[in-house]
């Protein structure tokens, strides 16, 4: 019998939410893990996740935060970095740098019709094309067609309001109280690191699990 597909939005560290949550989850060898990005940064140990997630899951996607610790791993240049990335620096060993490194942009299943990315697509191109620093990042799109996060281009759409499938997309990275629907996309980032909850969406039965978060690791400045 064939496993579930399973997407699990941005852990950010919280190891312990992990676990709670691949306990309710039950994984079996048949089954496919795939985390939507951002293993890493706010909560308290990035290192801990990746170790979890190269133990269970199948696959992580490339999440904006990942990039930019990469990014900074290849020019060393620390404009690239916030004040909370150090912290997870210090916390990396060579493992989990291998591990970033070989992060994919997208998964995805034609047979389910459906494909996993950390930000999202500009809709109106082909989303196979489409670059890092747009699907790691993308949240809404300004008057001018560009990607913009939400506090760049206030009162902008969100870019899943615009999208048309197929395929149906479940992503990540805009971090809101609960799951966002729409008719061709799902958001499963739920705000752990801020208290909110741990989601995974299960196919192809299309069922939500959550855990919530035991404490508020992050606060935005």
């Amino acid at each position: 019998m064939k496993g579930r597909l399973i997407a699990i939005g941005d852990i950010h560290g919280c190891n312990k939410e992990f676990e709670d949550l691949l306990d309710k989850l039950s994984l079996t060898d048949d089954d496919r893990l795939i985390l939507l990005g951002d293993l890493v940064n706010r909560g308290p140990a990035s290192d801990k996740v990746i170790s979890l997630a190269r133990k269970h899951a199948t696959g992580s996607l490339l999440g904006n935060h990942e990039l930019r610790l990469l990014n900074f791993r290849k020019t060393d240049d620390p404009t690239h970095l916030k004040k909370y990335d150090y912290a997870t620096l210090d916390q990396l060993n060579g493992k989990d740098w291998d591990y970033l490194e070989s992060m994919p942009l997208t998964y995805e299943d034609k047979e389910l019709g459906v494909v996993f990315v950390h930000g999202g697509f500009l809709p109106g191109e082909p989303w196979q094309k489409q670059r890092a620093r747009v699907v790691t990042r993308i949240q809404v799109i300004d008057q001018n067609g560009e990607p913009r996060k939400r506090s760049e281009a206030p009162g902008a759409r969100h870019w899943s309001e615009l999208w048309v499938g197929p395929p149906f997309v479940v992503y990540g990275h805009t971090p809101r109280a609960d799951i966002s629907r729409t008719k061709w996309t799902l958001g499963i980032d739920t705000s752990c690191c801020l208290g909110g909850s741990l989601t995974a969406y299960i196919l192809p039965e299309r069922r939500l699990v959550q855990v919530k978060a035991r404490e508020r690791y992050f606060i935005p400045s």
